[in-house]
């Protein structure tokens, strides 16, 4: 068989023997070419434990609409032209609408990236801005101590609407819901605060109840008040399946119970090899956000497997602390001890991938210099080609194989995984 894997906007192909053990984990089928429109219009129409958006808000007050930036693929531009004609049906007026990207931790983004995520309608209708952690208000402060930074925009507006797609997420259990909010648009110091729930193991993808993470941001979310939530489902192709509004927390949770019922996918066993994706741009810009993938994967080898990562990582590393650590600790157990000793955001995501180096040796095909990859604890692959050839050398052409093309939205799930 042969078996394909995006990476950034190219394809990389294996062939594999008819003679191996494979099993490929990708969503169960979804409907495809949906009219996408007609879903957020939809979900708008009928929100969860919620009045509909257009009664909730008042002509006069100022709205923030929060949603993804780059990094995501939240299809905001395909959300917007349905929630504008909501928000104008309320006469809200079009100078009274702000649109900000939740960078959270990760770079600005240029006009051209922000007229691409908001569409030429929203582009041309509203203000559409970058949140900016270095202008933002102290709300207080979670039980777990977590600060509650948010920018001053978004905290001093009259409502506050968060924009997301739901996935899977490796350690908040999902994205979407209050995760725009916290960490979306908050500090650096409060991000921090909460990551460092991570190292708690009910901090896991696909957990809600008794995860520390999960817990924290909706808590945040409660103390800063979010108004009301749009949230999406995709399919393989980044289209919309299903689309919720309303509540934060219930909306949220319906379209949790929808993604498991197309995402979780159960194991036979698990794997000598993975072979694993993004599924291609803009999920893998960076080794930050390829990493998602590499974590569901964990859950597919077995000890002392091999898991061959494909991500662009066109971007590089991603992140200045997640890239001095992985390009100066080249041993998984001393990231994992300094992270627990001293949580440093950035440098999180080093340590994650520390927790499956330890368990299986990770091979990462991308754009980045394979002399820059040799001196990390990741080993680089020429090309998915030569890195499958390498494993087959290594495990033997009766390996058993797990290939996840969607690495970063499919949950594998094993026992009591």
């Amino acid at each position: 068989m042969i078996a394909e894997f995006r990476t950034g906007t190219r394809t990389e192909k294996i062939v594999i023997p008819d003679t191996m053990h494979v099993q490929t984990l990708v969503p169960r089928e979804l409907p495809e070419d949906p009219e996408e429109d007609r879903i957020i219009r939809g979900a708008l129409k009928a929100p969860d434990d919620s009045p509909r958006l257009k009664d909730i808000v008042r002509p006069g007050e100022k709205i923030v609409l929060i949603t993804s930036d780059i990094t995501r693929p939240c299809p905001t531009m395909k959300i917007m032209p349905a929630l504008l004609d909501e928000l104008y049906e309320a006469g809200i007026a079009r100078s009274d609408i702000t649109l900000m990207f939740a960078r959270g931790s990760h770079r600005p983004q240029t006009p051209e990236e922000q007229a691409h995520l908001a569409g030429e309608r929203a582009w041309k209708e509203i203000r559409c801005v970058d949140s900016d952690p270095d202008d933002t208000v102290r709300l207080g402060f979670t039980r777990r101590g977590t600060p509650v930074d948010i920018d001053r925009r978004a905290a001093e507006a009259d409502r506050r609407i968060c924009i997301g797609n739901v996935e899977y997420h490796y350690f908040a259990g999902y994205s979407g819901g209050a995760k725009a909010l916290m960490p979306g648009v908050s500090t650096r110091e409060a991000i921090q605060a909460n990551h460092r729930l991570m190292t708690d193991e009910n901090a896991c993808a696909g957990k809600l109840e008794g995860n520390p993470i999960r817990e924290d941001i909706e808590e945040a979310g409660a103390i800063a008040g979010i108004d009301f939530i749009v949230n999406v489902v995709l399919n393989t192709k980044k289209q919309i399946v299903y689309a919720v509004s309303g509540d934060v927390t219930s909306a949220h949770r319906r379209a949790c119970r929808y993604l498991d019922r197309f995402y979780r996918c159960p194991l036979e066993r698990k794997a000598d090899i993975v072979v694993v994706s993004q599924g291609g741009a803009p999920k893998d810009l960076n080794l930050y956000q390829t990493q998602k993938a590499l974590d569901n994967a964990k859950h597919a080898v077995r000890e002392g497997g091999m898991i061959l990562l494909v991500g662009s990582c066109a971007e590089g590393f991603g992140e200045p602390h997640f890239e001095e650590w992985m390009r100066t600790i080249r041993d998984p157990e001393t990231m994992i001890r300094k992270i627990r000793e001293h949580f440093i955001l950035g440098a999180h995501k080093a340590a994650a991938i520390a927790q499956t180096a330890r368990k299986a040796r990770i091979v990462l095909i991308s754009d980045l210099d394979p002399q820059l990859i040799e001196n990390t604890i990741l080993e680089p692959g020429e090309s998915l080609p030569a890195a499958w050839e390498k494993a087959l050398q290594i495990y033997g052409s009766d390996a058993s194989v797990i290939l996840m093309p969607y690495g970063g939205s499919t949950l594998p799930v094993y026992g009591t995984d």
